[in-house]
């Protein structure tokens, strides 16, 4: 089957290379069914994206993604659709068409310029991948369903593909170790511990057992025992056995040989992938160093309003003393419970809920819930959001952290909320789903610098929604802010100016009131994932032009609410194209009665 898949795709590149132009068909029509088609057959490829949009054909197949004749076959299946573009004749287009043709242009060259580096060779960090998104599947509580005896059986199908996964990663890392491409040490000492607590001497002790808890009560009893029996064995042959030799490689061989440094221009071909990786995150062209220069004038004018606010309230003292004022002070860590932490971030959406609908035109129809994260990566987790299903089989979850209530601090809970959960993420992911009319490659796909840049853009509509009436918590705002304009200075200053770790905590700890272990986790994280950080300024500062645009030359005819519309209304867009649509946007307003 391999072998016949290979000739079709060669056949294919052939046969798009050399037919003419499509003849007497309608562009649009025939756009429409090459981004259905690519769609289709993308799904194959990433079944995990098909389990996150509830579509369960795939969700017992699990690709050896890091695989290089997996690679080499996307490369095939990206060049063969760039290439069927050229039967398109764009100026037979409608605006509609126009701009998914353009986006998805876009994205088949970046990735098809992506595959050619050897990022593959580097397959584990502490802060996203296969071991920890398998995890989180297995648990049960997160996208994989598990509802029925086939969804049982489907996981068992993804637990015998996780061993060939973790044997291709060990061989990668192998490989990386020859050729210099390897991780900064300390993060591979952070993933040893998430390994580690994969390590159960009993199944019923894993997180993989989870589901065999909530057998449902319409299963017979004889299935549940067959299940019981399977994910037992499966757990205890397959799932510890693969953690544990990628423990045991990490630990022995691995960290001892990777490097010291931080940034990823140390390794060959480091300071081509950071480029690629500055140009892939902000869908700009913007250069690192020009990105470092608009981080570092972004650091000078949020001084400027942190300093108002520390005026405000009166405090004296610098800067510095009131962000050590805020973090330590115990008014701020009123928490003893995990359960009032979680309930006083279901309480803001209450408290803005009336100023929803002056903002907003579009609501989503996706339910929503704020839940604690679980606490197998609890300890290393962020506040995140998890999209819902389209279907409405899955609610849009904001997961929190809260390995320990007394620790967490109220300022800056306003604007975590407003950008994780509501109007963050839950709106721009949710609208983007529930909008039928765009082809699937734009419902359900993905650009960090429109995603992250609205949802931090809706952390400056706090006072327009009847928030930060506490100046504290204005200030928490700010302070996330400054977090986002930082990134862009010790993102490109490891990866690209030679800046070191210890540079660029330090950095960061003289201008954010982030707690120096909470500053610690977010640099690594961006050693971690090189560029991926350099989105949010990026993307929230174009919305606010754009805004600010419309709001000038539109005057009395600005309305709040339809520019949140225009701007949700098509998902997710690179930030040029988005520019495009919405300059257009302000001129069809414009001539309205």
């Amino acid at each position: 089957m391999r072998h016949f898949l290979l000739f079709f795709c060669v056949c294919s590149l052939f046969a798009a290379a050399c037919k003419p132009k499509t003849q007497g068909v309608v562009p649009k029509a025939q756009l429409d069914t090459l981004l259905n088609r690519y769609y289709e057959e993308r799904l194959v490829y990433y079944p995990l994206e098909a389990t996150a949009i509830a579509d369960n054909r795939y969700n017992d197949k699990l690709p050896c993604d890091i695989a290089d004749s997996y690679r080499d076959t996307l490369k095939r299946f990206y060049t063969r659709y760039l290439m069927d573009l050229d039967a398109i004749d764009t100026t037979a287009l409608d605006n509609q068409s126009m701009l998914s043709f353009k986006v998805f242009k876009r994205e088949m060259a970046m990735q098809i310029e992506g595959l050619g580096f050897h990022d593959n060779l580097m397959p584990i960090n502490q802060f996203w991948g296969m071991p920890l998104t398998f995890a989180l599947l297995g648990s049960g509580g997160n996208n994989q369903p598990f509802h029925s005896v086939k969804e049982y059986d489907d996981f068992l199908g993804r637990i015998h593909s996780y061993s060939i996964w973790t044997d291709t990663a060990i061989a990668n890392m192998k490989r990386g170790m020859a050729q210099g491409i390897v991780p900064p040490r300390i993060l591979m000492e952070r993933v040893l511990p998430q390994l580690k607590a994969m390590l159960v001497e009993t199944p019923e002790a894993s997180v993989f057992y989870q589901p065999i808890t909530k057998l449902p009560d319409s299963i017979p009893a004889a299935t549940k025992t067959r299940l019981t029996e399977a994910y037992k064995l499966a757990i205890m042959n397959e799932v510890v056995p693969a953690y544990r030799r990628l423990h045991d490689f990490i630990s022995t061989e691995y960290a001892p040989a990777c490097r010291k440094s931080a940034g990823i221009s140390e390794v060959p071909g480091g300071k081509a992938y950071y480029q690629y990786q500055a140009r892939f995150w902000t869908t700009t062209d913007l250069t690192p160093d020009q990105i470092f220069e608009i981080g570092q004038n972004e650091v000078k004018r949020i001084h400027s309003e942190m300093e108002q606010v520390k005026n405000q309230v009166g405090f004296k003292g610098d800067l510095k003393a009131f962000f050590k004022y805020i973090h330590e002070d115990p008014k701020f860590r009123p928490f003893t419970k995990d359960t009032a932490v979680i309930a006083a971030y279901r309480a803001i959406e209450g408290r803005m809920q009336p100023q929803l609908k002056k903002l907003f035109n579009l609501v989503p129809k996706a339910r929503f819930e704020v839940r604690q994260t679980e606490k197998f990566r609890e300890a290393s987790a962020s506040a995140e959001y998890n999209q819902s299903a389209p279907d409405g089989s899955r609610p849009g979850i904001f997961f929190v952290p809260v390995p320990d209530p007394t620790k967490v601090n109220v300022v800056g809970m306003e604007e975590l909320f407003l950008h994780e959960a509501i109007p963050g993420h839950h709106y721009q992911t949710s609208i983007q789903q529930e909008n039928e009319a765009l082809p699937k490659f734009r419902r359900f796909g993905w650009y960090g610098a429109y995603g992250e840049g609205w949802a931090l853009y809706t952390e400056s509509l706090g006072k327009e929604l009847g928030l930060y009436t506490d100046p504290y918590q204005y200030f928490g705002c700010l302070s996330e802010e400054m977090h986002r304009a930082l990134r862009l200075v010790v993102d490109v200053g490891m990866h690209w100016k030679g800046m070191t770790r210890e540079e660029a905590i330090q950095i960061s700890l003289e201008n954010e009131a982030e707690s120096e272990a909470d500053i610690t986790t977010e640099i690594e994280r961006y050693m971690a994932i090189p560029g991926q950080a350099l989105g949010y300024k990026i993307g929230q500062m174009k919305i606010r032009e754009v805004r600010a645009r419309a709001e000038k030359q539109l005057g009395s005819k600005f309305n709040i609410a339809a520019f949140h519309d225009a701007v949700l209304i098509d998902g997710c867009l690179p930030l040029d194209v988005f520019e495009q649509k919405m300059n257009a946007w302000i001129q069809a307003e414009k001539v309205k009665n």
